[in-house]
């Protein structure tokens, strides 16, 4: 059983009424778009620069699932979470991660919104591991905008009330043997707010003993779905919010180099990338529910646009990754090396 410990580095965390006061107008945030090229100037929604740590016993061997964009509640991902309860019966698995847009299209509005049965609890029912979960433009509203901040504490509330549901802050790490992970905010990042995240994994990265280090997340570095790369996503270079400049930003500052193997959605699809970040592995792993096509120039292992998810195991001398499609069959195994 996991146990949860708070860290408090530089602020005491926000209490959710103090979330919800910073609930933004109907449309988009005047003070946001106000800022034009400099968004950084909306300091009210700034994230607090706090260490929040998931302790997990520590293990020799780690086996999980990896996926993200699945959070549609229709047949697809009710199919792909049949097929990971299976090939985690057969394979193991000690947890899930989950990248992101898992509840569209607007997030989650409340405690007790029906869709954390149709859309999370319902899909993997018979999966009993915990998922740790990062956030997606489409959690944070705005019809995918996400720029509803407000919505947060009703994420992190929902891990005191489900058995399987791990989000105990917008950003976090799990600790514990051969493996430690980092869940990020890229999509804070894309409104420029990610200087703590940036402060927090320069300081909590290196201090790392684990053999892998992984950081997952909704936004790719490289992709070639819809989306793109960071810094031209939708191709929009230049864009003073939304073309993903501030997460290229954070994660060259915080992953590439230091970081073993980055893991996100946002495209609908599955990418095994060529190209590093630094030496960062790079897999995009957003097929959960639906999918996009696949157009862009970036060199990849494996790429396919179908439903399915990824599945990982790391001792203290390599890593495997394997790709099944949506019936859970294998289509693609990539091992990297210590």
């Amino acid at each position: 059983m996991s146990t949860l410990v708070l860290l408090l580095a530089c602020a005491a965390p926000d209490s959710s009424q103090a979330w919800r006061d910073r609930q933004p107008p109907a449309g988009p945030d005047p003070a946001i778009e106000a800022a034009g090229a400099a968004p950084r100037v909306a300091k009210a929604r700034q994230l607090e620069a706090i260490d929040t740590v998931v302790e997990r016993e520590p293990q020799e061997v780690v086996r999980f699932v990896a996926l993200g964009d699945a959070g549609e509640g229709n047949p697809k991902q009710y199919e792909v979470g049949d097929s990971m309860t299976r090939i985690c019966a057969e394979r193991g698995c000690d947890y899930a991660v989950y990248l992101g847009d898992n509840f569209y299209n607007n997030g989650i509005g409340e405690e007790d919104d029906p869709q954390w049965d149709l859309k999370f609890e319902l899909p993997y029912a018979n999966l009993h591991v915990p998922f740790y979960v990062t956030l997606g433009n489409h959690d944070y509203g705005g019809n995918g905008s996400g720029y509803e901040f407000w919505k947060a504490p009703f994420y992190i509330e929902y891990t005191d009330i489900s058995d399987k549901w791990v989000f105990p802050a917008q950003f976090f790490r799990v600790t514990g043997g051969v493996v430690d992970l980092w869940s990020l905010d890229t999509n804070a990042a894309v409104w420029g707010f990610f200087e703590d995240q940036s402060a927090w994994l320069q300081a909590t990265v290196p201090a790392s003993t684990a053999t892998w280090k992984i950081a997952f997340a909704h936004h790719p570095y490289l992709s070639n779905g819809p989306h793109g790369n960071a810094g031209q996503y939708d191709g929009a270079p230049g864009s003073p919010i939304g073309d993903g400049e501030y997460v290229k930003e954070l994660l060259d500052d915080g992953v590439c180099g230091k970081i073993d193997l980055f893991l996100c959605g946002h495209d609908h699809n599955r990418q095994w990338l060529v190209d590093t970040c630094q030496g960062t592995e790079l897999v995009v792993s957003g097929a959960g529910s639906k999918t996009t096509p696949l157009s862009g120039e970036n060199a990849t292992y494996f790429e396919k646009s179908t439903e399915g998810f990824l599945w990982v195991e790391a001792d203290a001398t390599h890593l495997t990754g394997v790709f099944y499609d949506a019936e859970g069959n294998e289509e693609f195994e990539r091992t990297i090396y210590k």
